[in-house]
């Protein structure tokens, strides 16, 4: 059946442009091409496509560069990027300047068409990259522990970029060691509250009457000790954002303060009468389940509803394994080297336990790990005899070769999932240790078949497409 839409390539690799064109047409798409965004432009100006696929890297102006213009000529009109590099920074300003989404090279011909067809579904549809109606101001490199080039991640950065440009409150959820603080400092860098302060408090780390001053302040004898007037976080916070870390750790009377502070953006120093007026954003982050404390009376309904206006969940370290070696260069390249010595390198028996290994402290561990082997190194290659003990413990015994039965491996994980699920909310336990289970049977089950997806999933009696995402998912 033909397809009315009409799609404009704009890459200076003629291979790419007869490649889309090969696989656009017989969909039933008309295919424009141009070599360059300035011979792209007058062909949009005067054909009006329902949709452009736009290299980054062009002769003249590049991709990035031409993209609000040509949202200028429509600003319903989906672009997707096209680039071979999927960083955090092209993804964040691709996001920024209205791209719908983006394809990493090599392009894979399933997932181009599922773009296409999502984004010309969607056209109409209000989406949270085309609610961007402001530019957001560019800043440096973010921080290194954000790096990552999975789909996953890339989702992230595309939802950072997303929320940065509003005023919602924004609830950041995800294991310890994920990066959330390094999110809200994102979010607060790419908006226009990027010149103002960013003030982070830790809602755990202290009691609650100390909780309650550090964020509103207090007046000279309120307490026993206050001997003079102090200014609170909020108030610091003014023009700026207010980070509030470990969210679901605040006590209830706390949280009604807060609730009320966030509708009014007012509130009183402990001892006083007196309102105090604030201009602030509030992102909030948490690594428990909210939900579940709302049902246990630990949480606030309202509050959650209020603070979870729009949601970004990181992912853990262990879902996505293909970023670790970008992370290990990231890492050691950040870290001091004496001027007379070469910067660390990384070992290829080193680097296959890092991928091996789980990580439940996140990327927080992985950063510990690479500077405890590069101190034990003392400017040598790294080799697994430099990786932190605990590491190397954990994999013991996970090497089929040693004869370990798929029985034996479950075992084995089943004991380290539940040390992790003591640090746990109730109710979570069962959901880690199931999925620490199905990665080590797809796992096992591949050794087996020697990576045969299709004989792997005709033992497992699921879908091979199922099996390919539970593959994705966990790294393998």
């Amino acid at each position: 059946m033909a397809n009315p839409h009409t799609i404009l390539i704009v890459d200076d690799e003629q291979s790419i442009c007869w490649a889309f064109t090969q696989l656009l047409q017989p969909e039933g798409y008309r295919v424009l091409t141009a070599a360059s965004a300035e011979e792209g432009l007058e062909i949009a100006a005067k054909e009006r496509p329902d949709l452009i696929l736009l290299d980054v890297r062009l002769p003249g102006i590049s991709g990035l560069e031409a993209l609000p213009k040509f949202r200028e000529l429509n600003i319903e009109l989906p672009v997707l990027v096209m680039t071979a590099h999927g960083t955090m920074e092209t993804a964040i300003e691709a996001t920024r300047k209205g791209a719908y989404n983006y394809l990493t090279k090599p392009l894979h011909n399933e997932d181009a068409l599922h773009q296409i067809r999502t984004a010309l579904e969607r056209r109409s549809l209000s989406r949270e990259v085309t609610q961007l109606k402001r530019e957001l101001k560019e800043v440096g490199r973010l921080e290194t522990s954000l790096a990552g080039k999975s789909p996953i991640m890339q989702d992230v950065y595309k939802r950072i970029g997303a929320v940065a440009g509003s005023s919602s409150s924004v609830l950041i959820a995800g294991e310890s060691g994920t990066g959330k603080e390094l999110v809200a400092k994102a979010i607060h860098s790419y908006s226009d509250r990027a010149q103002g302060p960013f003030i982070a408090v830790n809602c755990a780390s202290m009691p609650e009457a100390l909780l309650e001053s550090e964020l509103y302040g207090h007046v000279k004898g309120a307490f026993t000790g206050a001997i003079r007037d102090k200014a609170g976080k909020a108030e610091v916070a003014d023009g700026g954002t207010l980070f509030l870390d470990e969210i679901g750790e605040m006590p209830l009377p706390i949280q009604a303060k807060l609730l009320r502070f966030i509708a009014e953006k007012r509130f009183e120093r402990v001892g006083s009468t007196e309102s105090v007026e604030v201009d602030v954003r509030i992102l909030a982050a948490t690594n428990r389940d909210l939900r579940l404390q709302i049902k246990k009376q630990l949480f606030r309904e309202d509050l959650y509803y209020r603070l979870n206006v729009v949601s970004i969940d990181l992912p853990s370290l262990r879902q996505r394994k293909d970023d670790i070696p970008l992370l290990v260069a990231r890492f050691l390249s950040t870290n001091s080297t004496p001027a007379n010595e070469k910067p660390a390198e990384i070992g290829g028996e080193a680097m296959k336990l890092l991928e091996r290994y789980d990580w439940p402290g996140n990327v927080r561990e992985l950063k510990n790990a690479i500077e405890h082997a590069i101190i034990l190194a003392r400017g040598k290659t790294i080799m697994p005899e430099h990786l932190p003990s605990h590491i190397l413990q954990s994999l013991r015994g996970e090497d089929p070769r040693q004869g370990e039965t798929l029985e034996e491996l479950l075992r084995q994980r089943t004991h380290r999932a539940l040390d992790v699920a003591e640090g746990l909310e109730e109710g979570n336990a069962y959901n880690e240790i199931a999925t620490d289970m199905e990665k080590v049977i797809i796992e096992t089950t591949l050794k087996r078949v020697a990576g045969n997806q299709v004989k792997a999933s005709r033992l497992l009696g699921i879908h091979r497409t199922t099996l390919r995402k539970k593959i994705e998912d966990y790294g393998l």
